[in-house]
């Protein structure tokens, strides 16, 4: 395994539970490489294009074009310039970061909250699909973080960004914030399929929706809509969220009918790997859950309900609800959950608690947190009350001055949160 994928391991791992608990973590992280999931699922061979053993001939089709959205999408448009190389008749991808590509234009663009700099790769990729014909294969690469990032024009970028301030204070679920987006879009919701109408269209997905909703990655572009604009106007009401312009998304059959969805990669992935490397220590593993929704303690309580004896591992993903002020200061969920990990004394001698998110960045720079009897000690001796960080949601700094933060850096994929409690004597 790469040590390096968590960049000051070295730091981290002061004892062998830590060391333990972070090579578990990495495990998750290598299973959903996005270089790695698409060379395993992703195949060319004699111009018969394999995607989970499902074969296309890309010789019935004049042109080939790639789109994409979410973390994933730069990095997974690199891997495919390299299998399909000058097949390529052009493409646009958005992401978090631009990089270089030789047939398909890179753009970056603002997440979570969207901004009029994401609005130029909606354009560009409207115009690369609007026209298709039955002779065109498009390939759009789907993943976390495409909600925010793919914006069909001004309107919908400004309904999105005030969308993401009034939802943020909720504590909903994502499901429920893409069910809004989805009617606020000509892409989601199943625009993109219809914009894209008679094309063939094949969709690598990169969930990172806890619980295998694959329509709501990326507010699913390329799935038909159960939902309808009056249950978008119900969650707007019930949430005083303000005045939006609601659009219905396609319902009609024919748009779909062309359609290939194929999940490439989710929490489970990581998960699974998880559990693997867990074994391989001698410890018993118990997997709480991969669609954790709940609000903070209550996933905590799930949790830690499971430790029951020592050489036990209880691992869990997904995205525990906080309700985050306006005015909150910094970090995300998971620097929040280790943070209440210390508030409610839930960490005995014996263990080690880390959440993470996958994608790297906990609404800032650092992935996530450990958390451990030293992390308690450290904080003790600098005086610092954890109830006065969570009461101004400022786990960040807390986690600073402890020195317990997780650094990977962007990683390319996006899953969810994942998260682990060791127990070993």
């Amino acid at each position: 395994m790469n040590i390096n994928l968590i960049k000051n391991i070295d730091d981290l791992a002061t004892t062998p539970n830590r060391k333990m608990a972070l090579e578990v973590i990495e495990a998750g992280l290598e299973a959903i490489s996005t270089e790695k999931i698409i060379q395993d699922k992703i195949k060319l061979e004699n111009n018969i294009l394999s995607v989970n053993g499902e074969g296309f001939d890309l010789n019935k089709f004049k042109n080939i074009k790639i789109i994409g959205f979410g973390k994933a999408a730069p990095l997974s448009a690199v891997i495919l310039e390299e299998i399909l190389g000058s097949r390529i008749k052009e493409g646009a991808v958005i992401g978090l970061e631009k990089i270089n590509l030789n047939r398909i234009e890179a753009f970056w663009g603002t997440h979570p909250r969207p901004s009029g700099v994401n609005v130029p790769a909606g354009k560009k990729i409207y115009e690369i699909i609007k026209n298709s014909s039955e002779e065109d294969l498009i390939i759009v690469l789907v993943s976390g973080g495409g909600s925010a990032l793919l914006c069909s024009g001004e309107e919908e970028y400004m309904q999105g960004a005030k969308l993401y301030d009034n939802f943020l204070g909720s504590g909903k679920t994502i499901t429920e914030m893409n069910t809004v987006r989805k009617h606020l879009s000509l892409f989601k919701g199943g625009g993109l399929a219809k914009i894209a109408y008679p094309a063939t269209v094949i969709s690598f997905i990169f969930s990172d929706v806890p619980g295998d909703v694959f329509a709501d990655v990326a507010s699913g572009p390329t799935y038909k809509d159960t939902t309808t604009i009056e249950d978008a106007r119900k969650i707007i009401a019930e949430n005083n969220l303000g005045e939006f312009n609601l659009i219905e998304t396609p319902k009609e059959d024919k748009y779909f009918e062309k359609v290939h969805n194929f999940v490439l990669v989710s929490n489970k992935t990581a998960v699974e790997a998880m559990v693997k490397k867990a074994e391989e220590f001698g410890l018993e593993t118990k997997i709480v859950s991969t669609d954790l929704y709940d609000e903070v303690n209550e996933a905590l309580k799930k949790i830690f309900s499971e430790q029951n004896t020592v050489n036990f591992v209880v691992l869990a993903a997904g995205e525990p609800k906080v309700a985050v002020p306006k005015n909150g200061g910094k970090g995300g969920r998971n620097l929040h959950m280790g943070l209440s990990v210390i508030k409610n004394k839930l960490i005995d001698n014996n263990s080690v608690f880390v959440s993470l998110a996958s994608d790297g960045m906990d609404n800032s720079d650092v992935a996530g947190a450990i958390v451990d009897k030293n992390t308690i000690e450290k904080a003790e001796k600098l005086c610092l009350k954890a109830d006065d960080y969570l009461t101004r949601f400022d786990s960040y700094n807390f986690f600073q001055k402890t020195s317990d933060l997780i650094k990977t850096g962007p990683t390319g994929a996006n899953v969810s949160d994942l998260m682990i409690l060791l127990t070993k004597k």
